[in-house]
């Protein structure tokens, strides 16, 4: 998965079709629960390019976005957000599964 590093990057890809952007930090114990799956998840969309931000490096994005709570996933297509599953619970790979299907 690919890391979202400036503001400019994050408004660049969102302009592409069926993106999921994964807001996570280094210290959270939720994040490292989830990442070992993610690969797999991946595979099985690969329909979706998926990125991730980290959350300490571009704050204030994750503030205009109304994220507060992480990990936390948010489904663009064509520069328009259409799902978004944000929450501070820890995810499990069906809940997450779950979000991308109903995305469909």
């Amino acid at each position: 998965m690919k890391e979202i590093t400036t503001v400019e990057q994050y408004q660049e890809i969102i302009k592409n079709e069926n993106v999921i952007i994964l807001f996570t930090a280094n210290w959270c114990p939720d994040c490292m629960v989830i990442k070992p799956f993610m690969p797999k998840i991946e595979e099985k969309y690969s329909n979706y390019q998926f990125y991730t931000v980290n959350r300490d490096h571009l704050m204030d994005l994750c503030i205009e976005l109304d994220i507060f709570g992480i990990p936390s996933f948010v489904a663009f297509k064509n520069g328009k957000e259409v799902g978004r599953y944000v929450n501070k619970e820890r995810k499990t790979r069906e809940q997450i599964e779950g979000f991308i299907e109903s995305l469909a």
